[in-house]
């Protein structure tokens, strides 16, 4: 009986932390923004926005790779706007992209968290897809940081109210579906570390005594 409610329980934490993975995935590939910070495109307001900023410039995929993460979210806020498709050639002069790469690094650098936890967040969301890990909660943790170190700090100072650095509610959207995408590995984890290594010198030193 113990059993079938251990294997009920771990089936119900992986297909939630499926379902939370895909929601996750959606929140990303669709470009809810999250939160609006400075970055080469000008202003990003979604990880895949500032991770495709850094693609853009430094060349690291073909401009086709950074336009398919691109176009998903662009749909989604062209249907929302004026009910029409956006253009495959226009994506980057849509997201502001087009120049990025000659635009200073020192935006980016001053926000490496930030930077980072995109890249985690985009990565995260599709691998995901396939298996639910660590890396989205990795990634959205060290966004939050990054953006609540800024609000702290106030590193960079910024002049002008509408591009400075904010915070959306739905960050806290993603950070709960990110953590929940966990729930089925960390039940696991702790299921598969149960007291056996007490047991072992239990029994050996009581075959030592009767010897």
């Amino acid at each position: 009986m113990a059993g079938q409610v251990e294997r009920r329980s771990g089936w119900t934490g992986k297909k939630i932390a499926s379902y939370a993975s895909r929601l996750f995935f959606l929140l990303i590939i669709f470009q809810v923004p999250l939160f609006r910070v400075p970055c080469r495109a000008g202003s990003c307001t979604t990880p895949i926005q500032v991770t495709s900023s850094q693609l853009v410039a430094n060349e690291i995929f073909p401009p086709s790779v950074v336009k398919a993460l691109l176009y998903p979210g662009a749909i989604a806020t062209s249907l929302l706007a004026d009910m029409s498709f956006p253009k495959w050639g226009d994506l980057f002069d849509i997201y502001n992209l087009t120049n990025a790469k000659n635009t200073s690094a020192v935006v980016d650098l001053q926000r490496l968290e930030i930077v980072a936890g995109s890249y985690f967040c985009v990565a995260g969301a599709l691998v995901g897809l396939i298996k639910p890990g660590r890396m989205t909660l990795f990634g959205t943790l060290l966004v939050v940081w990054g953006l609540v170190k800024e609000g702290i700090f106030g590193k960079p100072a910024n002049v002008d109210p509408a591009s400075s650095v904010y915070l959306y509610p739905t960050v806290f959207l993603a950070l709960i579906l990110a953590f929940s995408s966990i729930t089925y590995n960390v039940k696991k984890a702790v299921t598969s570390k149960q007291p056996v290594s007490l047991a072992k010198p239990l029994k050996s030193s009581a075959k030592s005594k009767l010897k």
